[in-house]
């Protein structure tokens, strides 16, 4: 058979291939669904779905801030676990989120810490029973897994925070009371004080590119969220608002992440970026290293959409309270975004 033959004979099997096989329906993304409110007295579930302590003192630190917010706490059954860097094995804890959503005498559930390991329990989780009951879900780094996994699934949106054992300073105890009891339509813009400085340094925003956009928040940490790429939990782009913040990544790293947004057509399909802090990004050793800055020119300024960076999230001590899947309006030209609609029911 020569090759001519051969060839034709390929695209005509090809072609009754695709008549015998039905092709597969693209799923449609979930409507918007809002947790249920929350208000002091109620009760807190903590879960740990990364990484594992060193020691319990952390978990009780956890406790403690929970309790000084307002709750009672209620302690998943393996919160306190550990196999090697995880807070034990995937099936406990999963099994102490899946129930933590049933359980409905818990209004809120969060994570004492991030780290690495949330990915690994994505298939794991009870989707359906998460969308039957909507609660608050807070915390970050990590936690994006979970983030994106139950927007992608259920549509519910989330909250990306302080987790469990973090500084509960007050301006973070402030973002909790406006976001998550006040359920403010909070105006999210860096807290700028000038201190003893001719002109203020800390918290300041940088414009990549001006202008505003509307739509929903999507995104967390780079790291973990390029890490879900080709899997089927990562919630559609379309539209939407990308916020982004690591930390300890050197800078080709982060080019390399970019990249991959980009490849997988993420970035062209959002409205607007805000990219908060990248804590301990430095080159290392070598023959020299993009910066951050160039990376973000690089890789969004073409885009033409609203962007900046220096947003109060990620890894610092300060950080907003963010909404995943909130409706927002960003302004890139001052540097901040507000919701647009509330994320609580009722």
């Amino acid at each position: 058979m020569n090759r001519r033959h051969f060839l034709g004979g390929t695209a005509l099997a090809a072609t009754l291939w695709s008549l015998a096989v039905p092709a597969v329906a693209k799923s449609s993304p979930p409507r918007r669904l809002l947790p249920v409110p929350l208000a002091k007295g109620d009760t807190v579930g903590l879960v740990s779905p990364s990484s594992a302590f060193e020691d319990s003192f952390s978990l009780q630190l956890a406790r403690e801030a929970m309790e000084a917010l307002g709750f009672v706490v209620k302690t998943g059954a393996h919160y306190g676990d550990r196999r090697g860097h995880l807070a034990g094995s995937d099936a406990g804890r999963a099994g102490d989120l899946n129930a933590m959503f049933a359980d409905r005498s818990v209004k809120a559930i969060v994570c004492t810490r991030g780290g690495s390991g949330a990915a690994r329990l994505l298939p794991l989780l009870d989707y359906a029973a998460i969308q039957r009951n909507p609660k608050v879900l807070l915390g970050y780094s990590d936690i994006t897994a979970l983030h994106c996994a139950i927007q992608a699934r259920t549509g519910l949106v989330t909250f990306h925070g302080p987790i469990g054992s973090g500084s509960w300073n007050r301006f973070n105890v402030e973002q909790f009371q406006r976001v998550l009891l006040d359920r403010e339509l909070v105006e999210y813009r860096n807290k700028v004080e000038q201190g003893d400085e001719l002109v203020p340094r800390q918290n300041r925003i940088v414009t990549i590119r001006g202008g505003k956009a509307r739509g929903q928040l999507v995104g967390g940490n780079l790291t973990v969220l390029t890490a879900l790429a080709g899997s089927p939990y990562l919630p559609d782009f379309t539209g939407k608002i990308l916020f982004l913040e690591d930390v300890g990544e050197a800078p080709y790293r982060i080019d390399r992440m970019f990249s991959t947004l980009k490849l997988m057509g993420a970035l062209d399909r959002i409205a607007g970026l805000v990219f908060g802090e990248c804590t301990d990004c430095k080159p290392g050793d070598g023959y020299g290293s993009l910066t951050l800055e160039q990376i973000l020119d690089d890789h969004v300024r073409p885009l033409g959409i609203p962007a900046y960076r220096g947003a109060m999230i990620g890894h610092i001590r300060e950080q907003f309270i963010v909404p995943v899947g909130g409706e927002v309006e960003l302004d890139a030209d001052t540097g901040g975004f507000r919701l647009l609609s509330p994320v609580f029911q009722g």
